[in-house]
């Protein structure tokens, strides 16, 4: 038919990477809510400048790798990479600037109205404080510094990913022998600020209330002349790189896995300078020289109108003494079905358990792993890792229980990036208290969250499962907002097994239980959900797919929901970054409403909900709709099935759904914009209702939510307690 919609249309995409500065954009925006305590502001600006870092150290790099390979294949966007770059620069520029707009104009002067102090002109400084800084700089900074010089006879030197460092012009001074005439002899030299002392250093005060700071390289700067005694200082001034951090490996031509990408961390601090942000009023040469001898394209200079990295302020946000400036922290609280103490094995056994991160304690998972260990009846442990903390107790238990003698099985991701380095060390050491250490499949990321448990039991063998939407990080846990469900149903069990012996071996089963496993069959499952109700739609039946997630820019994926949309299915999608869907394409995509979250938690689980004819289909796990998640990564989606747990998951989607004081909702422009509350109602955040819930959380709550409707519809109002 020729009025047939053509799903495929490159204007009903979004470009991913734009779409990712966009998400940028919403947490700066957190940066600009006068309601917030300022340094609870502040934080909100060194995240987006860890964010920004990584993003260039991955994305924009891998685009400038396609470029430099004449890679011109236009996204699904409609984009190439060389368009892409341009867009991005742009964008990002603009993203600068309001970041440093914000800190410079907004931010830095309620810190002061609130006695912190960040001095930036040595006029401004007492004499006790410059006599601090120079005795400071001489018995703690002095001693570190490696000034590296550029010339004739050495070559320039290799300047570190991600360092903060001082460029400097100097000249022979005119009375010290060999000193040539009108500047002859201005040579250049650099000195990397140490990132062993702390950024912001604090400084004494008469105002025994004042907290008063100066940055690390600011001290440097005034004493670069003790650096170089026979000079002068003509011109110094800081800078900063980025190089090109993502790197590939040949999986089948590596002999030792491990090996080799430790060689490829190290490679990192080699790679393409992709990005050189400099102060706006360095000199002119000295920015030349940078230039020139860093390879980097004027479209890649960023000139920063105040201190280079902002990441900074997350140290200041931490400065004690000062908890009037930030919200009060929330503790995690005790899931009614797990308290301290009992035997958590007992507690499966009499039904699923569905836990709610952070705002119920991850104390239980870390508990599931721990009794296993010194637990007797317990025979074997599996578990997949991929981001753990740095001291790690899920690690310790599972190294005590190879020890007492239990066959453990441990999958450590070795490909999870930037977190290479960590997991080699647990790797190493996981083998060395006896674990069976597997670094799975060649060419694909393990992501998938499980641990399997496997007890003799007096009527048996019983399989105990934790299945999660979040790695099994027990401090990150406290920050990312997940789910995660306890089992020991035998059919989750048998598919728990199945899983540990596809990554470990070469079994592949056939079919599955309840599981449903990426990168074979998750893809055509979802697809299939999504038809289902594509059916139901088309018969007159009420149909809704709701969807919690991270990202979303599969381009089948979306194409499916843009025709769930033209035939009338009511489609809600919580994605918390990336989105490559449009809203309010005429007859496309007019039944399909986004929205994100940004709060005090990073919003990180994924629930998918298909309406299905009222028999309401709900499932989770570790897969975003990205096609490196459902083609390129061992992921795992479960289904929740147990009636009381299933009001649970839809509470949970209902209260974000209503959330009208820390949403966004994307307009039929493709930009977001907050979503109020209608007029004469509160505003209600969905983060902070699950917090009041999980305070006064006890197991007849459940009565509660069995009296309350579900009805899917956005921006909906919700029960404020």
């Amino acid at each position: 038919m020729s009025n047939k919609i053509n799903y495929s249309d490159a204007r009903y995409f979004d470009n991913r990477e734009l779409s990712w500065l966009k998400f940028e954009l919403r947490v700066l925006g957190e940066a600009q809510v006068k309601e917030l305590p300022i340094l609870e502001r502040v934080k909100f600006v060194s995240i987006t400048s860890s964010n920004l870092d990584e993003f260039f150290m991955v994305r924009v790099a891998s685009l400038k790798d396609m470029e430099h390979a004449g890679y011109t294949k236009p996204d699904i966007a409609g984009m190439t990479p060389t368009e892409q770059l341009i867009a991005i620069n742009e964008k990002t520029r603009e993203l600068v600037d309001l970041q440093y707009n914000i800190w410079g104009k907004h931010l830095n002067p309620v810190l002061k109205e609130n006695n912190i102090i960040i001095y930036d002109k040595y006029e401004d400084l007492n004499e006790e404080q410059l006599k601090f800084i120079d005795s400071f700089f001489m018995s703690q900074v002095y001693p570190v510094l490696t000034p590296m010089a550029f010339d004739a006879s050495r070559p320039f030197p290799l300047i570190r990913n991600k360092s903060l460092n001082i460029a400097a012009l100097i000249e022979k001074k005119k009375d010290v022998a060999g000193a040539g005439k009108d500047n002859e002899d201005v040579e250049f030299a650099t000195v990397q600020v140490p990132s062993v002392l702390p950024r912001i250093v604090a400084l004494p005060s008469e105002d025994k209330n004042q907290d008063c700071f100066i940055l690390l390289e600011q001290i440097i700067e005034r004493n670069m002349d003790k650096l170089f005694l026979n000079y002068n200082v003509v011109a110094a001034s800081p800078y900063r790189i980025m190089r090109n951090a993502d790197f590939s490996i040949d999986e089948e031509g590596a002999e030792d896995l491990l090996l080799e990408i430790e060689k490829q961390i190290k490679s990192r601090q080699w790679g393409e300078v992709i990005r050189l942000e400099v102060e706006s009023t360095i000199n002119k040469r000295l920015l030349s020289i940078l230039k020139k001898n860093l390879g980097v394209n004027e479209i890649d200079i960023y000139k920063i109108k105040g201190p280079i990295d902002l990441t900074f302020l997350m140290k200041l946000y931490g400065i004690e003494g000062r908890d009037d400036l930030r919200q009060p922290s929330f503790k995690p609280q005790e899931n009614p079905r797990l308290r301290p103490g009992e035997k958590i094995f007992d507690e499966i056994k009499k039904g699923d358990i569905l836990l709610h991160h952070p705002y119920e304690t991850f104390d239980p998972v870390v508990d599931f792993i721990a009794q296993a260990a010194f637990d007797p009846q317990v025979l074997a442990i599996k578990q997949t890792l991929y981001r753990v903390s740095g001291n790690s107790p899920i690690i310790a238990s599972l190294a005590h229980a190879a020890e007492n003698g239990k066959q453990v099985t441990v999958l450590v991701e070795l490909k999870a990036r930037f977190d290479e380095e960590n997991n080699i060390i647990w790797a190493k050491k996981l083998e060395k208290a006896g674990c069976h250490v597997i670094y799975g499949l060649v060419g694909l990321k393990t992501h998938c969250k499980i641990a399997l448990v496997v007890r003799r039991e007096d009527d048996g063998i019983r399989r105990y499962v934790h299945l999660g939407t979040g790695n099994y990080n027990d401090s990150t846990a406290k920050l990312y907002t997940d789910c995660g469900m306890f089992t020991c149903n035998e059919t989750y069990g048998e598919d728990a097994t199945a899983v540990f012996n596809m990554l470990s071996g070469y079994s592949e089963p056939a079919s599955w239980n309840k599981l449903v496993v990426a990168p074979l069959w998750l893809r055509d499952t979802f697809i299939t959900l999504i038809n289902r109700e594509i059916s139901h739609a088309k018969e007159g039946k009420e149909a809704v797919i709701i969807a919690k997630m991270n990202s979303l820019c599969d381009k089948e994926i979306i194409e499916k929901l843009y025709e769930a949309s033209s035939v009338g299915v009511k489609i809600y999608l919580i994605i918390r970054g990336i989105c490559c869907l449009r809203t309010g394409i005429p007859g496309v995509s007019e039944n399909i409403h986004v929205m994100s979250i940004v709060g005090t938690y990073l919003e990180h689980a994924r629930i998918f909900y298909f309406y299905n004819n009222g028999a309401e289909d709900i499932y989770m796990g570790s897969a975003d709709w990205m096609p490196r998640n459902l083609d390129r990564r061992v992921e795992i989606i479960f289904p929740v099935e147990d009636d009381q747990l299933k009001l649970k998951v839809k509470h949970i989607l209902d209260v974000q759904l209503g959330d009208t004081l820390k949403a966004y909702e994307m307009t039929d422009e493709g930009s977001y914009v907050r979503i109020k509350a209608a007029r004469g109602k509160k505003p209600v955040g969905a983060q902070d209702t699950f917090c009041k819930e999980a305070k006064k959380s006890s197991e007849p709550e459940i009565d509660f939510l069995k009296k309350r409707s579900f009805t899917p519809i956005f921006a909906s109002e919700v029960i404020d307690d």
